[in-house]
């Protein structure tokens, strides 16, 4: 695999496109609390669905701008695992807090997390303005959905939490001396770079 990011991008502009031409489909596979116990699909399916134009717009662009960064240290296969395992832990947790849920932000949160600690003096503009590193801007993100847990809304919090949660964890696994030291060069799957090629990539040169 030399690239997942852009299959998952594409996927999930398939599915809204079903969504909005096909009523039916939202209730079919939306993740409904009353029904995941009996349709445990519903966890995996609702994470490749969106409520909105601007909830799909948000979403794949963080996806967009962040997963290729991701993808090229950890390689495409983990990147996929990650995906797949914060945007269902996301949804376990958003189906035993929420009626109903869907999205992809558990996944963009759990592969934001482990980039954060890859890569946390990363310089991002936030809200393409307020220039600052990455893990401060983690902080923000994490404050903002504490916040939100307790105040009214349509935005499920509880699962962005638990997608960085587990972001972290997976960032903090990888980051252990012995994987570093066990990985095989030139393997795409394999954590791929070490400090001085990390740097080389931020600034666009070739290996």
């Amino acid at each position: 695999m030399r690239s997942v990011v852009f299959p998952i991008i594409g996927l999930n502009i398939l599915v809204f496109l079903i969504q909005i031409t096909f009523e039916p489909f939202n209730a079919l596979f939306i993740l409904d609390q009353s029904r995941v116990l009996f349709e445990p699909y519903r966890i995996l399916t609702s994470m490749f669905m969106h409520g909105s134009a601007s909830h799909i717009a948000f979403n794949m662009f963080g996806l967009l701008i962040f997963g290729p960064i991701l993808e090229q240290l950890i390689g495409p296969r983990r990147f996929l695992y990650l995906y797949l395992a914060s945007g269902v832990f996301a949804g376990i947790v958003a189906s035993m807090l929420y009626p109903m849920a869907l999205g992809a932000s558990g996944a963009i949160f759990g592969m934001l997390g482990t980039l954060i600690f890859l890569l946390p003096n990363l310089k991002i503009l936030l809200f393409f303005i307020i220039p600052m590193p990455l893990w401060m801007a983690g902080i923000l993100w994490v404050g903002l959905d504490i916040f939100g847990l307790f105040s009214e809304g349509n935005v499920a919090n509880a699962a962005h939490l638990a997608g960085i949660a587990l972001g972290f964890s997976y960032g903090y696994y990888l980051k252990k001396p012995r994987l570093v030291q066990k990985r095989r060069p030139r393997k795409p799957s394999s954590i791929a770079m070490t400090d001085d090629e990390i740097k080389m990539y931020i600034r666009g040169d070739k290996f």
